[in-house]
């Protein structure tokens, strides 16, 4: 689980955080310019607006953008380490909690949007958690929990963990937090990538005037840089991403422990060497500052910026509950889904599938989630990664309590996991998606009205780049393609037509048979 750390903190940090267009500094118009020495006739000093926050993105954005980088580390290690500790005390399991994949890239891209370009800013992305958390500690307490969860159609629940596999695979083929293999295509909207920095620009939506000037369209932001223009695969960290990928991929086929570690370790290693083609400390101004701060290795790194960061100023916008329900029911069938997959593994189930701790396993994970919000994360949730530890022999919440410890020690560290590079997260990512695509084995593919919405559940996600877009388009996929059976059922029991029996004249009825409709003759009423 280790690879969270450095993974839910990259991931956090591209939605800007609280950062905003007052932390970008006045710049000279000649780049090259001191601000103190930007006079005369042929220069002037530039005021910063929104598009400082993108490409090329303004110093004093980018400072506050590493400083949230390493508070939310230190965030994400704080809500694991409670999350582990309330777990194993109250609950007394071997499950490990920490901010959950998906539900964080759903949070940073979708909900506050790259560098805050979507509908939510984060500290009311934090306010939607922080409720979504009390919701769920309330209907955990009064036993509503799994009569909610099956409220959502069992496709659309099966689909969502692949879907979100998918999402978390695409984000991890990508430039800003990931390899890079996947580019931006004006035509066909992505294609083959991999080209270095150099050949890359930025695209955003401009009014071209017939003076030759060039306006931002009211509304639009500019992109970060996603355009190959040209060396594309010729960028030296996508391949090292690609044998990080191998080494992960490898370590898994033969079920070595500590798969992700392994490729994380192997890359960012590699890139913490100066003076390379494929290092994380460029000759740049950022890239000085960044390696100062990594050859500190230790440092108990206070969080400035995100705790305590939640606003519901928004609290009245539909983009707001649109979020929060989103969260709920993510967090619903993770946790469930977790929990009783991992109680099953270790044997401790009964005949009806409960089993010792669950109620206070639900209190715990919900805990979690309000605290995690007050820290400045997204959603905390219990792991699959879990089974290591009862694989091994866990039974009790020792083992949670253990890896509370070692969450522990991650605080002294900051500088180390705040100099992992994107192409070192970005293999990692990837095969989580394929870990979490073993999921759509248990949908029904030969029943077409099982399949269509679980498929457009699956497909909806990653191409909206929203878990939410995903849900709402297969439960309505779902409403839409049971509609006729769910009315003709109603007719049935209402008494309009009679069941089978009583046919005499050819018309047809709607039976119920197993929990479907099925057509069968029948007279008029």
């Amino acid at each position: 689980m280790a690879y969270i750390l450095a993974v839910n903190a990259s991931i956090l940090a591209d939605s800007g955080g609280p950062c905003g267009v007052s932390d970008c500094l006045p710049l000279c118009s000649n780049p090259s310019v001191l601000l103190s020495n930007c006079t005369g006739s042929t220069l002037r000093i530039i005021q910063p607006d929104s598009s400082c926050k993108f490409d090329p993105v303004n110093p004093g954005y980018a400072s506050c953008l590493e400083t949230v980088r390493k508070d939310l580390i230190v965030a994400t290690v704080a809500s694991s380490l409670i999350g582990c500790l309330i777990m194993g005390t109250f609950a007394n399991l071997p499950l490990a909690l920490a901010p959950g994949m998906g539900a964080n890239a759903y949070f940073a891209y979708t909900v506050v949007g790259f560098h805050g370009s979507g509908n939510v800013p984060y500290e009311s992305a934090l306010a939607a958690v922080f409720l979504e958390g009390l919701i769920f500690l309330f209907i955990s307490a009064i036993g509503f929990r799994a009569k909610l969860a099956k409220l959502v159609p069992k496709p659309v629940r099966i689909s969502s963990s692949a879907g979100i596999g998918l999402f978390l695979a695409f984000i991890g083929l990508q430039n800003n937090q990931g390899i890079g293999l996947i580019g931006y295509n004006p035509s066909t909207l992505v294609t083959l990538g991999g080209c270095p920095s150099s050949s890359r620009v930025s695209v955003a939506p401009v009014l071209a005037a017939v003076n030759g000037t060039v306006t931002l369209i009211p509304g639009g932001t500019v992109s970060g840089d996603i355009l190959c223009l040209r060396d594309r695969m010729e960028n030296p960290t996508l391949w090292l991403g690609i044998v990080g990928f191998v080494i992960i991929a490898y370590c898994l086929v033969k079920n070595i422990k500590g798969a992700m570690i392994y490729g994380i370790v192997f890359v960012t290693a590699v890139s913490w060497f100066r003076n390379t083609r494929v290092t994380a400390f460029p000759n740049t101004d950022a890239g000085n500052s960044a390696y100062k701060y990594f050859k500190q290795v230790v440092d108990v790194h206070l969080i400035e910026t995100t705790a305590g960061a939640l606003s519901f100023k928004n609290l009245g916008k539909g983009y707001f509950w649109e979020a929060l329900v989103t969260f709920l029911y993510v967090d619903i069938l993770d946790t469930t889904g977790t929990l009783y997959s991992m109680a099953r593994f270790a044997g401790s189930t009964d005949q009806n599938g409960d089993f010792e701790g669950q109620y206070f396993a639900f209190m715990s994970d919900a805990t979690s989630i309000v605290v995690g919000s007050l820290l400045g994360t997204s959603p905390v949730t219990a792991f699959i990664e879990s089974s290591t530890g009862i694989r091994e022999g866990g039974r009790t919440g020792l083992t949670a309590l253990t890896v509370a410890g070692y969450f522990f020690l991650a605080f002294f560290f900051t500088p180390l996991l705040a100099s992992i590079p994107a192409w070192a997260v970005g293999p990692p990512l990837i095969l989580v998606g394929v870990l979490m695509m073993r999921a759509v084995v248990e949908i029904e593919w030969e029943d077409m009205r099982q399949a269509i919405p679980a498929f457009v559940t699956l497909i909806m996600m990653p191409l909206t780049y929203s878990i939410a877009y995903g849900l709402i388009g297969g439960i309505g996929t779902y409403i839409v393609l049971h509609a006729g059976d769910w009315a003709a059922e109603l007719m049935v029991r209402k008494g309009v037509v009679k069941r089978r029996g009583n046919a005499v004249n050819g018309a047809h009825e709607a039976a119920i048979e197993g929990g479907s409709v099925k057509a069968v003759e029948v007279d008029h009423v």
